[in-house]
């Protein structure tokens, strides 16, 4: 057996063992800076938080601007990948469930003056949040189906994600569609290659919103937040997103 298959096997026992996930206890004080002191003693590791993980004898910890990694108390050893339980229903991703519940909360955060948001016609059936960027294709597929989908009650909230980054001319773009008087009809226009004046007014959000969009993982546009904070990477067609929305 291969060592990768030895430890495949030992954290899939520690996991069968370990049973149901336990509701995690923050790691803080002393024990937490002897982990901090041991991961970032060889360099490149920035701890921000740890908390006890559903398997005894690992802790998972969230590095800042970085991943989740499952380490030993002392820090000696850590595991970098996601976190699964074995139970009857299948195989479950831990580690995606705590992702999920982070970009629920930090896109509960975001002040809906920050977005451009495309209502629903009649009662709001659900809503979903997009990372957006003018000149990429998919997003203006994906722009071109919003009409469909509010009609099918889906509110679509846009947020900026310059894919080239700030300063960028897709920077450039997406501010002028957040500074505008017009917000829906800007981005539209600009989304069908039109040419718009640019306007990069003071105080915009295109730059925090990219910034988030890089905390939650975003690495390509569109990105899709589901309202219980699954991310759904690139274009998925209408039928698709109101099944995955459970309203088919």
């Amino acid at each position: 057996m291969t060592v990768s298959r030895c430890i495949t096997a030992f954290f899939f026992a520690l996991l069968v063992l370990s049973g149901p996930a336990r509701a995690a206890d923050a790691v803080t004080g002393d024990a937490l800076e002897a982990l901090r002191a041991a991961l970032e003693a060889p360099g490149g590791l920035k701890v921000e938080s740890a908390r006890q993980s559903p398997v005894p004898g690992l802790l998972e910890v969230r590095l800042a601007d970085g991943p989740i990694v499952y380490a030993t108390p002392d820090g000696d050893f850590f595991v970098l990948g996601d976190l699964y339980a074995v139970g009857a229903a299948g195989y479950v991703n831990l580690a995606e469930q705590r992702r999920n519940g982070e970009r629920r909360e930090a896109i509960a955060a975001v002040d809906e003056q920050d977005m451009i948001v495309f209502p629903a016609e009649g009662d709001t059936r659900a809503s979903i949040t997009v990372f957006t960027d003018v000149t990429c294709f998919y997003c203006q597929k994906l722009h071109n189906e919003v009409p469909e989908l509010n009609r099918r009650g889906i509110e679509v909230r846009y947020l900026a994600y310059p894919r080239a980054g700030v300063g960028s001319e897709g920077f450039r773009l997406l501010a002028t569609a957040w500074c505008s008087g017009d917000r829906q009809r800007t981005l539209t226009r600009l989304k069908a290659g039109e040419d718009v004046e640019p306007l990069v007014c003071p105080g915009n959000p295109v730059a925090d919103e990219y910034a988030l969009g890089q905390d939650l993982g975003v690495r390509g546009t569109p990105a899709i937040i589901m309202p219980d904070g699954q991310m759904v990477p690139g274009y998925r067609p209408v039928d698709d997103l109101v099944a995955a929305l459970g309203l088919d």
